[in-house]
């Protein structure tokens, strides 16, 4: 096994498996920007911002920081959209070449794993005036949220 790091191998590749890390650490990060933004003040997530903002010429103290705030979070929420669309382009051209592959070789196994249901919302859908009269008792009841600790 000569230019392997390791010598096995899964079915995800390694590419997908780093960009699904990069989603997951940038996600974490957009919670700790927006816990920072709602006035925790604790160290770890302060240490979290200042790393956030490492080499940006960002200090805390700033009277915009809000904003630099909402700029971040919305740059990484744009990142991670972009890593998904790449997800799911790749995802969707390998889906794609595989029928195709199928088609070619054995349409009868194709047409039959066309054929099976997904497995998600597979049930019958809901009455429609169930489902509005459960959302209008859901939302006309009024709730006290507490929102200090």
């Amino acid at each position: 096994m000569a230019g392997r790091a390791t010598g096995h191998s899964s079915a995800i590749p390694a590419w997908r498996r780093r960009i699904e890390e990069r989603i997951a650490k940038a996600r974490a990060l957009i919670g700790r920007l927006i816990c920072f933004r709602s006035g925790n003040n604790r160290p770890r997530i302060v240490r979290t911002i200042r790393m956030a903002f490492a080499g940006t010429n960002v200090s805390l103290s700033q009277p915009d920081i809000t904003q630099k705030l909402m700029e971040r979070i919305d740059d990484l929420k744009q990142r991670i959209a972009a890593w998904g669309k790449r997800i799911r382009r790749y995802t969707e051209r390998s889906t794609r070449f595989n029928q195709n592959r199928l088609f070619q070789s054995d349409q009868k196994r194709l047409y039959a794993s066309m054929e099976r249901p997904i497995v998600s919302g597979t049930g019958p859908a809901p009455n429609q005036a169930d489902t509005v009269a459960f959302w209008r008792g859901l939302w006309s009841e009024p709730v006290n949220h507490s929102e200090a600790p």
